[in-house]
């Protein structure tokens, strides 16, 4: 087991420093894959200073337009919050966090997401995400610099990792334990099916609000927040690929009826 489907993601961050400094806190926790979405100014000499001998991390980082296109083939996503949405989604603790990722990272690529310097991730790319993790700084104080922010849940990370290796190596059974039944918050493991990537999940909401709207069920220009609580609900419950196949299967039965009736009627 090691930390390499693990990936993290920095979303237009202004600062060069804070990209060096992730990118050093990444390497002292043992963490390789940088993601950069649309930095403000990078490649930067402040980066590559503030990376110390972290360069290798800056040397493979990716850089992106999108936050879409950097998690596209991630089975998990996390993203960092630091405030309270006017829809509740799903909330992890930074060891939960942890945890989550290194028992995802087994047999799906992962990311954790990391927004703005000054305004953080936007709605529309915190309901990308799985999961919201949120450190419990000071109340009186609690806007942590991005790369600090890296730094607490990079560790944590690291924490799962050792303690998972660590409990395989003191099993005695003649079969070795599943990372999910060491760590016990996930079921990963042993389910039967790879989970849905963001990918194969945008084409599925893409495709149900396209449905919806032809059935009249939902008003584009009333919304009334239908599909980002259907949003939600499917990051909520996570469907592996085949559940999303069976979903955009009974999708396109339901367009196919809509054609024949409509082909009825013109005739």
């Amino acid at each position: 087991m090691d930390l390499s489907r693990i990936r993290i993601v920095l979303v237009a961050t202004s600062h060069p420093g804070n990209i060096g400094a992730t990118a050093r806190a990444m390497k002292n926790m043992g963490l390789k894959s940088l993601f950069l979405v649309r930095p403000k100014d990078y490649p930067s000499g402040v980066a590559l200073g503030r990376a110390a001998s972290a360069l290798d991390i800056l040397d493979n980082a990716k850089v992106v337009d999108s936050l879409d296109e950097a998690i596209a083939d991630c089975g998990l996503v996390i993203g960092t919050s630091a405030r309270s949405r006017s829809i509740p989604w799903p909330m992890v603790d930074p060891e939960e966090c942890g945890e989550k990722l290194v028992v995802a990272s087994s047999n799906n690529e992962v990311a954790l997401v990391f927004g703005r310097e000054d305004r953080g991730l936007s709605n529309e790319e915190l309901q990308l995400c799985h999961h919201h993790v949120q450190i419990p700084a000071n109340e009186e104080y609690p806007s942590l610099n991005v790369a600090a922010a890296v730094m607490v849940l990079c560790y944590e990370i690291r924490k799962a990792f050792l303690k998972a290796n660590a409990l395989v190596k003191t099993q005695s059974s003649e079969r070795e334990p599943t990372i999910s039944e060491i760590i016990g918050n996930s079921m990963d493991e042993i389910w039967d099916q790879p989970m849905a990537t963001v990918k194969d999940m945008e084409g599925y909401l893409e495709h149900l609000e396209k449905v919806l709207v032809r059935l009249d069920f939902h008003d584009p220009d009333n919304p009334r927040q239908l599909m980002p609580r259907l949003r939600r609900l499917f990051t909520r419950i996570r469907p592996d690929t085949m559940e999303i196949n069976i979903l955009r299967g009974i999708l396109t039965s339901t367009e196919y009826q809509l054609d024949k009736k409509q082909e009825n009627s013109d005739s």
